[in-house]
């Protein structure tokens, strides 16, 4: 169920007005396509994320995503993007 909601998810992440062919819709589909193409990555990222909530840190937490922005060399936009699909897709258990 929740891979159906990924793309409705996703929709509300996107700036509104964005055309479908541009820049930043292709490069966050690149950087979703890598993770989905490299379970270890994504399983890797759900591993930093539980402990994170172990720490009492959402996922969805300014803090979380400016490290995981830093630590992937994302925009933290992309970041946020991009633990929301990993989430979704291989760890629906973190919070």
């Amino acid at each position: 169920m929740l891979r159906s909601l990924l793309p409705v998810l996703l929709g509300t992440l996107l700036p509104l007005g964005a055309p479908l062919g541009s820049p930043l819709l292709a490069q966050q589909s690149a950087l979703l396509d890598a993770v989905k193409q490299n379970p270890q990555r994504g399983k890797a990222l759900c591993l930093q994320l539980r402990q994170y909530n172990a720490q009492d840190l959402s996922f969805t937490s300014a803090q979380v995503t400016r490290e995981v922005a830093r630590q992937q060399s994302l925009s933290p936009a992309d970041a946020e993007v991009l633990v929301t699909y990993v989430v979704g897709l291989y760890c629906p258990d973190v919070r």
